[in-house]
């Protein structure tokens, strides 16, 4: 299959280098001197826990130059920039491309879906912890890599969608093909969403977390405020996802950040809204208290301003 991934960063990177390094056919999409970088000296992988580097040539192009119809889309931009892939995904796209999107925003699948009606897009999330070091490179923070993806409707399933599977584990991607994955995907954003908030709150990394103390404690709240969310929108978790959280956090090198941290720390654009503000929004919709959230979200809109 011919596998595009559109965005390059600490989310695209990671899964375009391990897939590449598997002997996938894979194109990057990208931009800028991180884009030049790979075109002429290949994607750098370099491990936070052990100092380690590995370069893999990868195949990598702008949208503008991009000619291929690739079988499977990736989208791995920041949520801000989602808007802007949907002209070009229609230009590339074949009659059976499946797009599958892994953002950290809840619901993206659902949304893109309204406006490329004429494809099938899924749901999808990623665990993993990486950022764009120096164009060219990209820091692993943590060893996790996983991929969460599927439909939401049973008649939207298709046999292809085991082969993405299967490709993503030969390149050492940990891929699910979910049986619920408007369930998975909200468990992973009770993880990102509050580690990225309580981080930005506190100023703090993962070594904050991972120690008792008040900002582990709003962490831990902030999950418990999005699983009464999930309950009111009919996606119950089955399991603890405050036990389940604290484990992968507990994974991370203590010196681990968020993206929305270090964007927002950078004075970039930030997925504040989507990550952040979007749980206010539902809690006031459903009628679920959310007071920890709103109490966060405060402090962040009026830092950012």
């Amino acid at each position: 299959m011919k596998y595009l991934i559109i965005g390059a960063g600490g989310t695209g990177g990671v899964v375009g280098a391990f897939m590449t390094r598997a002997g996938k056919d894979v194109t990057l999409i990208a931009r800028g001197e991180h884009l030049k970088s790979m075109q002429e000296h290949g994607l750098t992988l370099e491990r936070l826990w052990d100092g380690s580097r590995e370069t893999i040539r990868v195949k990598a192009s702008d949208m503008e130059h991009y000619q291929e119809k690739p079988d499977v889309i990736f989208v791995c931009v920041k949520g801000y920039s989602l808007e802007d892939t949907i002209p070009f995904i229609r230009r590339v796209a074949h009659a059976d491309t499946i797009v599958i999107p892994i953002l950290n925003i809840y619901g993206t699948g659902g949304r893109m879906q309204k406006k490329l009606p004429e494809l099938l897009v899924t749901d999808g999330c990623i665990y993993v912890s990486a950022n764009i070091l120096e164009p060219g490179v990209i820091l692993q923070h943590g060893k996790i890599l996983r991929i969460v993806f599927g439909v939401r409707a049973v008649e939207e399933y298709r046999p292809e969608l085991e082969k993405i599977r299967d490709d993503l584990i030969s390149s050492g991607i940990d891929g699910i093909l979910s049986e619920n994955i408007q369930r998975d995907a909200l468990e992973k954003f009770s993880y990102v969403s509050p580690i990225g908030a309580a981080g930005l709150y506190y100023g703090a990394n993962a070594g904050d977390f991972q120690k008792e103390g008040e900002p582990r404690e709003t962490f831990k709240t902030m999950i418990r405020e999005i699983a009464a969310l999930a309950e009111a929108l009919g996606v119950p978790f089955e399991k603890d996802m405050v036990e389940v959280n604290l484990k992968i956090l507990g994974n991370l090198l203590p010196e681990a950040t968020t993206s929305m941290q270090r964007d927002v720390m950078e004075g970039k654009p930030s997925e504040v809204d989507g990550l952040v503000s979007e749980v206010v929004r539902l809690g006031h919709q459903y009628q679920v208290p959310v007071p920890t959230y709103e109490k966060v979200e405060e402090k962040i809109l009026h830092f950012i301003k």
